[in-house]
């Protein structure tokens, strides 16, 4: 039994690299079990939170659960987070749902900040009706949210932190073209759907991400071809921790770096 057991969780471990490139082909189609919510936020005072899955499709699927630490190629067996994720591996009927628990196993981690985590949601279909071949290649789903792990007693709330976020104009990373860095000082990730640059009545994209606590993230400004005038500003929407999007503005520190020619 042990050993079937071996093989099967061998076998969808494997099946990790090529779902993604599946799911690379597949950018039309839509995953089936979909999470409840767009992040998980777990308070260090906490033993365990759950996190529910569900099933909206009309077939069953193989569901494969892990965490990463930020390397979204990193294999599941052999990344070493501070939490048990169960269960692991199990089938998911259309219309049901799952109930994940993600435990904290107590490992220190840093107390004057968030830490970030990844939690990885592979949806593996069954095998279509009346396939014969037995070398196929089957499109699966992978989503993949932020875990973002709260020490008790940070100063300041989580939704105060985007106003916080101080924004520069500076050589993009590459020294050609402009970036907007964004330096957060306080202890909290800064989730950010969008933003732009408004000047010269302009509205340029800088893209989206986030912003590590007490430290400083860059966003590529498209089509800026000289640093901004005085009055330019940052658009932005910050996602709090409910995945809600609040927008916001602020004005740009002064610099006067130049890329290179």
């Amino acid at each position: 039994m042990n050993q079937v057991l071996r093989k099967l969780c061998t076998a969808v471990t494997l099946s990790v690299g090529f779902a993604l490139a599946a799911a690379l082909v597949a950018s039309t189609a839509h995953a089936s079990v979909v999470i409840a919510g767009t992040r998980v936020v777990f308070p260090a005072q906490e033993r365990e939170v759950t996190v529910k899955l569900t099933n909206n499709g009309k077939t069953p699927a193989l569901v494969q659960v892990w965490l990463d630490k930020g390397d979204a190629n990193s294999s599941p067996d052999k990344v070493e987070v501070p939490f048990t994720l169960t269960p692991p591996l199990f089938r998911l009927d259309p219309n049901k749902g799952q109930t994940l628990r993600l435990i904290y196993t107590k490992e220190p981690q840093a107390k004057d900040r968030e830490t970030l985590f990844w939690l990885n949601v592979l949806e593996v279909p069954p095998k279509a009706a009346g396939d014969t071949q037995t070398n196929s290649l089957q499109l699966a789903f992978r989503s993949r949210i932020k875990v973002l792990f709260r020490p008790q007693g940070l100063p300041g709330r989580a939704d105060e932190a985007p106003a916080k976020v101080t924004w520069e104009v500076v050589p993009d990373a590459k020294g050609k073209g402009y970036a907007l860095k964004a330096t957060n000082p306080t202890a909290y990730f800064v989730n950010l759907g969008q933003v732009s640059l408004k000047t010269g009545g302009r509205s340029l994209d800088a893209g989206a991400g986030f912003v590590p606590p007490l430290g400083s993230q860059l966003f590529a400004v498209k089509d800026l071809g000289a640093q901004p005038g005085a009055q330019a500003e940052v658009d932005y929407t910050s996602i709090n921790d409910f995945g809600g999007g609040v927008d916001g503005k602020q004005p740009l520190q002064s610099s006067g770096a130049q890329p290179e020619k």
